[in-house]
């Protein structure tokens, strides 16, 4: 299947020409709802331009389902704004936004085109150009798909404020689980309550699969065909692409998962790679679904008696806590935390990231969901995927660059303050107060990979100890600094220092020859 195969969606489609229209609005792939749409817009129904960039979609190799996900969301989306008045003028090829809208404002004189700001520095730059060139016939609005201002957080993120106070200060703006000026419960953070262990044999619901009609079908042909070098696979591709199959995820997620996501939110459990969480980020990523209208949800849940506090709030705080802070951190930081390296880490990516072949069986399993399905939830992210890269010094715009392509939910804006802020500590601690590295006993703690691992978990150096455990204490050798200034975790290194010299010598001798005869990436 070629480029310009899409017989289904052309035929399902009103296809309309610039010819003759003044006004035209962009829609950027990760702002697909009308609802968000500018008033005059809504009013007006001007053309709408969308644009399927294959140069840019070759940037990287992004998961086949990720492009899958995009262009079908795309595509339906189109239609329904078609079916809904909406003049819609839809363009494919190698071109990045900017060249086509240059083209169709040298071409069609009388046409001015209005977009809300793109959230992806590139993005947002090259349609700048483009704004600079046609400053009389460009309008570039706010984009509206967020509650917190950038103006107002982020002179203070740049100076290093926490994510917890700003949470406090969004729940005080927001309303979301306050009670006359005060936290519900008497809390704002209830996060010991939901670190708990899934039992064994404890029953998780599946998340219904939605099924892919013809146009998406078409799109999967086309993904597996013209982007066969990338990551990933199109097998069994289930993910909504329209907004009112997101609403019935939405639905069943709070209907049958919110009520146990709190005490599970960091557990871990082979072959239940979404246990209780939402799954609802690809959603709210390119707007299909919103975040106030989830938060709402979660509110009325805890209100109405059907989900305890701890898992409301956990889950409220992901959205307006996490979710917006890190938007935040992204505009405060942008671009030259692109650089950011605090440990000076250089080595290429593991090669098991790309294949999942390892004798760790936590990272295979982690690694081995995100090849199927571009999916993991944030302790498998942070706690295994991230953590073995920090610790055996990989350079952290590698592990950037793999979070980036491998996960359907993942954009520039959230998997950088993700990765080189909070898991790889490279921006020096802007973000995060502490590295965000653990051995084998956490991970052992929380999930149930280590029982039948090759390595032994009880095992610290050596032939057939767990690798996490000796890189740990090295990595705590060798970047002592960063958590001497830490008083959270400064007894770390003074543990370290305990330790006899022939353990030492071990657990150093161990991580040399791990990481020095670790398969890279190339």
């Amino acid at each position: 299947m070629t480029t310009t195969e899409r017989s289904v969606f052309d035929q399902s489609l009103k296809q309309s020409t610039p010819e003759g229209f003044e006004q035209a609005l962009l829609v950027i792939h990760d702002q697909l709802n009308s609802g968000l749409f500018p008033d005059d817009v809504i009013q007006n129904k001007p053309l709408l331009i969308f644009v399927e960039s294959y140069g840019q979609s070759r940037e990287h190799p992004y998961h086949k389902k990720k492009l899958v996900y995009q262009f079908a969301s795309q595509r339906h989306f189109a239609i329904e704004c078609a079916d809904a008045g909406y003049p819609v003028l839809y363009l494919t090829g190698d071109e990045h936004y900017n060249d086509r809208i240059g083209q169709l404002l040298r071409e069609y004189p009388d046409l001015s085109i209005t977009w809300m700001q793109p959230l992806e520095w590139d993005t947002r730059k090259r349609l700048e150009a483009v704004n600079a060139d046609y400053p009389d016939r460009t309008r570039v609005l706010a984009n509206p798909f967020f509650m917190a201002k950038p103006e107002e957080w982020t002179d203070k993120i740049r100076d290093g404020y926490r994510m917890e106070f700003f949470y406090r200060e969004m729940r005080k703006t927001t309303g979301y689980l306050m009670d006359e000026g005060r936290p519900a419960g008497g809390e704002w953070n209830y996060d010991k309550s939901n670190r708990e262990k899934l039992p064994e044999g404890h029953n998780v619901p599946e998340i219904a699969a939605c099924e892919p009609d013809d146009i998406t079908q078409e799109v999967i042909g086309w993904v597996a065909d013209s982007f066969a070098g990338h990551f990933g696979e199109t097998d069994g591709f289930n993910l909504a692409v329209t907004r009112s199959e997101a609403l019935q995820l939405a639905d069943s997620f709070f209907k049958e998962r919110l009520n146990e996501f709190g005490p599970y939110e960091d557990a871990m459990a082979r072959g239940k790679p979404t246990l209780f969480h939402s799954v609802l980020s690809v959603y709210m990523n390119n707007g299909l679904l919103l975040p106030g209208e989830l938060c709402d949800r979660a509110e009325a849940a805890y209100i109405e008696g059907q989900a305890p506090l701890n898992s409301v709030e956990g889950y409220i705080r992901q959205i307006i806590g996490w979710r917006e802070y890190i938007r935040l951190y992204y505009e405060a930081m942008m671009p030259d935390v692109r650089s950011a390296n605090a440990f000076g880490f250089s080595n290429k990516l593991p090669r098991f990231f790309w294949d999942a072949d390892t004798k760790m069986n936590c990272v295979s399993e982690a690694v081995g969901q995100v090849i199927r399905n571009g999916y993991s939830h944030h302790i498998q992210r942070l706690m295994i995927l991230s953590n073995i890269g920090n610790l055996t010094e990989t350079d952290p715009h590698a592990i950037f660059e793999w979070f980036l392509y491998a996960y359907v939910d993942a954009s520039e804006w959230v998997v950088l303050p993700n990765v080189l802020g909070m898991s790889t500590f490279a921006d020096g601690g802007v973000l995060a107060s502490k590295p965000y590295v653990s051995g084998g006993n956490y991970i052992n703690k929380m999930g149930d990979y280590c029982k039948d691992c090759s390595y032994s978990i009880s095992k610290k150096e050596g032939e057939g100890a767990c690798p996490f455990n000796y890189l740990y204490w090295n990595f705590v050798d060798k970047q002592r600094d960063a958590f001497k200034e830490n008083g959270r975790v400064s007894f770390m290194v003074n543990t370290w220092e305990k330790f006899d010299p022939a353990k030492k010598e071990a657990i150093s001798k161990s991580s040399d020859q791990f990481i020095n005869e670790l398969p890279r990436y190339q």
